[in-house]
């Protein structure tokens, strides 16, 4: 399965929902964009851009980022080398309501933090750990790398305080955070006769018992994005992945996104992406 990270796929066979890779490879692809149903973290050293949620940032030097996986995001490198460490874990292998909830993955803050020589070299000592802790035989290693993942939060939000630290939560933000929570509960689809509830601004706006006009607005003036481009893109994300990753005939898929007839969903889908469902499916 696509990470989004170079060099770094998903493996669950050596612990469930967690996996941590060394950046030491060349490849030739310049731009990954990746499912987002896990978190990211990664200490890079490369020369990168990373479009999150709209937001442009550069990664010129030594920097450690963030990826929240409730946000649409792109990797693209003008090198094709890049060293580091980078991990993907889900929600549910850090099961804890302060870590989910940390500022550091939440939708304003910016995902990147500049690290200087010492603590780059500090950071990079834990990833060091985590790698060892993966791929040996230690009964606890689960435990330990949790610990690991908690004490870089931890040296990051100490480095790096986030820009959203301290400020009152307005009803804008309050009303964009529901949407985009709402919008991922919807997801991953495990059946295929289990249709998507969920497909339109309206459909939000009446679940959140708000105006469809309100709702756009504090959505745009959050992320940058309309609503409707924020579910675009997750029913695209997730018609990818089922197209990928099961045997779902087309006429199940588009059922299960919520499509009356599979030529709707084909439409949609070429729209978006430029080629059709069964074309992409074959690639």
């Amino acid at each position: 399965m696509e990470t989004g990270i170079p060099g770094l796929s998903w493996d669950e066979s050596k612990l469930k929902g967690f996996k941590v890779h060394e950046l030491s490879q060349s490849v030739d692809v310049p731009a990954r964009t990746g499912r987002r149903d896990f978190y990211k973290m990664g200490l890079v050293n490369g020369d990168m851009t990373i479009d999150y949620g709209g937001q442009i940032v550069e990664i010129k030097g030594t920097a450690l980022f963030f990826v929240n996986p409730k946000i649409a995001h792109s990797i693209v490198r003008r090198v094709r080398r890049t060293s580091g460490y980078a991990c993907i874990f889900t929600g549910s292998f850090i099961n804890t309501r302060e870590f989910q909830e940390s500022p550091l993955f939440s939708i304003g803050d910016n995902p990147v933090i500049p690290l200087s020589e010492d603590e780059a070299f500090f950071i990079g000592n834990i990833f060091r750990k985590m790698l060892k802790a993966y791929n040996g035989e230690y009964l606890h290693k689960a435990d330990l790398i949790k610990n690991c993942i908690a004490l870089i939060i931890h040296e990051a939000l100490e480095i790096q305080p986030p820009q959203q630290a301290g400020r009152l939560i307005n009803g804008t933000s309050r009303i964009a955070h529901q949407f985009i929570d709402l919008l991922e509960r919807q997801f991953p689809i495990e059946r295929s006769n289990d249709p998507l509830k969920l497909r339109n601004p309206h459909d939000f706006a009446a679940s959140l018992a708000v105006h469809v006009n309100y709702l756009n607005r504090a959505v745009k003036a959050v992320t940058g994005k309309p609503t409707s481009a924020h579910i675009a893109a997750r029913i695209i994300a997730e018609s990818k992945a089922l197209l990928k990753h099961t045997d779902w005939s087309i006429a199940d898929i588009a059922y299960a996104l919520g499509f009356d007839y599979p030529a709707y969903f084909n439409n949609y889908f070429k729209r978006i992406t430029g080629t059709t469902p069964n074309s992409f499916r074959k690639v």
